[in-house]
């Protein structure tokens, strides 16, 4: 029968048990990874509090009776501008869209022309929010001193780059990095699959990759570039594209053709397309999953992903506001878009580099002083205050 207890005050109810679970939970996660109870202020306190006070607000609304679906909408308005990697372009998305459920008045507007592009619309000041699929380049970080451009770098998922072939290539299965360099780099550029393997057929092999302002392509080329710093190859049998899903539509079309973009691309395809498993530095065959990007066995093709954050648009409340939420809900955020979260306390160094203990760590934890890309894990190198470079 009907319950005796007003709805209100069941819904009431629900808020304070819901309010402190996530109290509890996210409390005791902190003791969890700390090991002591008295850091209570942690690395992870920051999207705690920032959580806790989302749900906080619902209850005050509840509590002013403004809550019901349209409930949480704040007044907020402003405009932001994403620009930047196509492989990211999805988890932004999905970011805007939950974002915009509490913040209806924000304009946010998210394009995906390359990481290339994204970062030279930060270098002139034309977006505040450049999103990458690798991390910046020296000259890039050059640029933004020169233009005095300030950033925060923050890194925001995994990505495992997937080589695809068509569901009805039968015969590729595995490829190591020399079959990939003689398939994909220019000075190499085999014509036909039995080039790479004798028992392969002799048909002409067609290509799609990411196009030249693409971070997945500069990733692909570092990777089969070499010593010689090769780039990739660009004949009649080659289509490059920034726009992943053309990528996509050409290699379901092509029986004998190949490419690479990002999983995430791959994943919602993988009844029409297959992707192929990489030989890994122990000698292990490996195709892209969610567990085998996270942990790094699917070398050398995992990678992580990144947004920069103009330091001065971040001023703005409504680009505080939206950069905050994308960190501190980004493992769900991430997860629905079809990537890899990063562990909870990966996030949290960046709230912190934002505006908690470690606030105003402005630069790049990714280049060494003479200007190399670094080597070495995600943490190992993010959490180091001594890679930062302004």
């Amino acid at each position: 029968g009907k319950s005796p207890v007003p709805s209100f005050l069941q819904d009431l109810n629900c808020f304070l048990i819901g309010g402190w679970y996530s109290v509890g939970v996210n409390f005791f996660s902190s003791v969890r990874i700390n090991g002591e109870f008295m850091f209570l202020i942690s690395p992870c306190s920051k999207a705690f509090v920032l959580k806790f006070a989302l749900h906080f607000g619902c209850g005050l609304a509840f509590l002013t009776g403004t809550i019901s679906h349209s409930h949480a909408q704040s007044d907020l308005a402003g405009s932001i501008v994403v620009e930047g990697s196509s492989t990211l372009e999805p988890i932004l998305m999905k970011a805007k869209d939950e974002f915009n459920k509490n913040h209806p008045k924000v304009n946010v507007s998210v394009s995906g022309k390359g990481t290339g592009n994204g970062l030279a619309a930060l270098i002139k000041g034309e977006t505040d929010i450049a999103d990458a699929s690798r991390p910046i380049k020296q000259k890039e970080l050059d640029d933004c001193r020169k233009a005095g451009i300030e950033f925060y770098e923050i890194p925001v998922a995994y990505d495992g780059l997937s080589i695809v072939v068509n569901r009805s290539n039968t015969f590729v299965k595995r490829l190591t990095v020399e079959q990939l360099t003689k398939i994909f780099r220019e000075d190499q550029a085999v014509k036909t699959w039995n080039e790479i393997d004798p028992t392969w057929p002799k048909e002409p092999i067609s290509i799609y990759a990411a196009g030249i302002a693409s971070g997945t392509h500069d990733y692909f080329v570092e990777v089969i570039g070499g010593e010689k710093k090769k780039g990739l190859r660009s004949d009649e049998k080659t289509t490059l594209s920034e726009d992943d899903k053309m990528l996509v539509r050409g290699i379901k079309k092509d029986l004998n053709s190949i490419g690479f973009f990002g999983y995430a691309y791959y994943l919602p395809e993988a009844e029409t397309l297959r992707a192929v498993e990489v030989v890994n530095e122990k000698g292990d065959a490996v195709a892209p999953t969610a567990e085998t990007i996270a942990n790094g066995t699917y070398s050398p093709f995992s990678r992580p992903l990144f947004i920069y954050v103009n330091a001065e648009s971040y001023r703005r409340a409504e680009v505080k506001e939206f950069v905050d939420f994308l960190l501190v809900e980004s493992q769900t955020i991430v997860e629905k878009a079809g990537y890899i979260p990063l562990p909870r306390e990966i996030y949290d160094l960046g709230l912190d580099r934002l505006e908690g203990v470690r606030a105003k760590e402005i630069g790049t934890y990714f280049l060494d002083p003479s200007g190399k890309k670094r080597h070495g894990s995600l943490r190992e190198i993010y959490e180091k205050k001594e890679n930062l470079i302004k």
